[in-house]
């Protein structure tokens, strides 16, 4: 181990719940080697992934990659062309939509609007014939849950995007299921209501016990509320793992380019010295210092090299001799974000470096400004090489 990493742990700490680390542990759904197929078209190609009871699980891609005909085939929506689901052992297949321990929140939660939100709750526990004081009493624990309980006799038509959003939450929880499923959950919500609902979303799950299985674009959405994300690519899962090892450890350039920001750099690997690798790349004089022990590579090999811009730093000049990891540029462009300033920092290479800086401060003595020359730095353990 170098002396560069003295912190064994990745991203934030969230909590000690991880059952996916426990090997007799007993996954709540397995999907197995599952394939779906429209046509000529294959939505989801042998895929496989354990999901756990408790887990608030993330399904993270682009349009089109499959997440979302993935959980329909959990709910019962669709079956799969090849493969099997199983839930608590128990093998899906043929099982329609209305006999699995399974609910499922739609974008467009799809209220009936002639009917209050008290009705709209307790519409599934009447299709089960539940008794009425059952009803009435699922009705008030989900109204108070969402914090609806002074709306309960209004009707849809009557409430706030918000407040709507929870009304399909509760009516989806009422039948009290194994999994809840939730596509784009908070896709028709104003960004600091969305974020306000990530939370108060953790807490219902987190209060329930309840396995939750999110769908989404959104990798702030997935990032905030996920005990795990699985980021899926043309039917296919990429990587399966918490959220600061998505963000700290990508399996490759696609999740590093489509979690979060990040600079690319292509180098050819020089050797290792030290345990540290060696990789030299056109954007810079020297050859960089890179600790990722993780990699496996060889003498020559074609490597990219991710660093995100928070973990490099910017200052005014030249870099100063025997400067590790050094890189010098123009300042191209500059965004003030209020709680961080990006910096485009355009190198003699043309290739363009997204530096963030914290706003610490409310007020900054001679700030770095457009067209200086700079110099951007990073740590040995703030980059990841990605093989491939």
């Amino acid at each position: 181990m170098s002396s560069f990493r003295q912190n064994p742990s990745v991203g934030a700490v969230r909590r000690t719940f991880a059952p996916w680390a426990d090997p007799s542990a007993t996954p709540l759904i397995r999907v197995e080697q599952v394939t779906k197929r429209f046509g000529d078209a294959v939505a989801v190609d042998h895929l496989s992934v354990d999901i756990h009871d408790r887990e608030f699980f993330c399904l993270l891609g682009p349009s089109g990659c499959g997440k979302t005909t993935l959980m329909r085939m959990i709910a019962g929506f669709e079956q799969p062309t090849a493969g099997r689901i199983t839930l608590a052992g128990r093998d899906l297949a043929g099982v329609p939509p209305y006999r699995r321990p399974v609910n499922m929140m739609f974008q467009s939660y799809a209220l009936f609007p002639h009917m209050s939100v008290e009705k709209n709750i307790a519409f599934g526990l009447r299709q089960d014939g539940l008794p009425k004081d059952e009803i009435a009493a699922r009705v008030s624990e989900m109204l108070r849950l969402v914090q609806l309980e002074s709306l309960a006799r209004r009707r849809p038509d009557q409430l706030s995007g918000g407040q709507k959003q929870r009304v399909a939450l509760a009516r989806a929880l009422a039948k009290r299921p194994k999994v809840l499923l939730l596509d784009e959950p908070l896709g028709a919500l104003d960004k600091k209501l969305r974020e306000e609902t990530q939370f108060e979303l953790m807490d219902i799950q987190h209060e329930l016990g309840m396995t939750f299985i999110v769908v989404t674009h959104d990798q702030e959405e997935a990032m905030t509320m996920a005990d795990r994300i699985a980021v899926m690519d043309h039917g296919r899962i990429v990587q399966v793992a918490t959220p600061g090892e998505i963000y700290e450890q990508p399996k490759t350039r696609f999740i590093a380019e489509f979690v979060g920001d990040v600079n690319i750099i292509e180098g050819k690997v020089m050797g290792q010295e030290g345990g540290l690798w060696r990789v030299a790349t056109a954007s810079a004089e020297a050859p960089f210092t890179i600790d990722d022990p993780d990699e496996v590579l060889e003498k020559g090999q074609g490597v990219a090299i991710a660093i995100r811009p928070e973990k490099m730093t910017i200052r005014r000049g030249a870099p100063e001799p025997g400067t590790m990891n050094a890189l010098t540029g123009e300042v191209w462009d500059i965004g003030y974000l209020g709680d961080w300033t990006v910096y485009r920092v355009k190198l003699a290479s043309g290739e363009i470096m997204r530096i963030s800086r914290a706003n610490a401060s409310r007020f900054v003595e001679n700030p770095i400004d457009w067209d200086e020359q700079v110099t951007i730095t990073f740590a040995p353990d703030a980059a990841v090489i990605l093989a491939e």
